[in-house]
C-alpha cells in the first residue's frame, strides 16, 4: 500500500494537533503548555500544506519548463504556502511572547505552575 505524501502529511499534522491539544489541556506547567501550543501550531501548518498540495504539479515559477498558456493546470497554487510561511512567523512571535511571560511569572512567583497564577486584581 503506497500512501501519497499529502495523506502522510495530513495524518502527521492531525497527530501533532491532537498531541499539542492534549499537552495544553492536561499539564499545569506553563512551559509544557507552551510546548503543547507549539506542537498544535506545527500540526496546523502541516495540515494547511497537505491541503494545498496537488500531486503531479510543479512550483509556481513560469519559465521554459512551464507553458504560459497551461500554467494554471501545471503549477501549484502558491497561496497556501504563503499563508503557512506567514503563520510560521506569527507562531514564532507568539511563542516568544509566551516564553517571555513565563519568565516574568517565574521571577514573580518562583513557580511555573498555572495554579499559582489564579489570584485576580479586583
Amino acid at each position: 500500500m503506497d500512501l501519497p505524501i499529502s495523506t502522510i502529511t495530513l495524518s502527521a499534522g492531525l497527530a501533532l494537533l491532537l498531541v499539542g491539544m492534549w499537552g495544553m489541556l492536561t499539564h499545569k506547567n506553563i512551559i509544557r503548555m507552551i510546548i503543547g501550543f507549539s506542537l498544535m501550531d506545527t500540526g496546523v501548518h502541516m495540515i494547511m500544506v497537505s491541503i494545498g498540495y496537488l500531486s503531479g504539479r510543479t512550483a509556481p515559477i513560469i519559465n521554459e519548463a512551464v507553458n504560459r498558456a497551461n500554467a494554471l493546470l501545471e503549477v501549484v497554487d502558491p497561496v497556501p504556502s504563503a499563508l503557512v510561511l506567514t503563520a510560521i512567523v506569527i507562531g514564532l512571535g507568539i511563542t516568544a511572547v509566551m516564553l517571555a511571560f513565563a519568565v516574568q511569572i517565574h521571577e514573580k512567583k518562583k513557580s511555573l505552575s498555572i495554579e499559582d497564577c489564579t489570584e485576580s486584581k479586583w
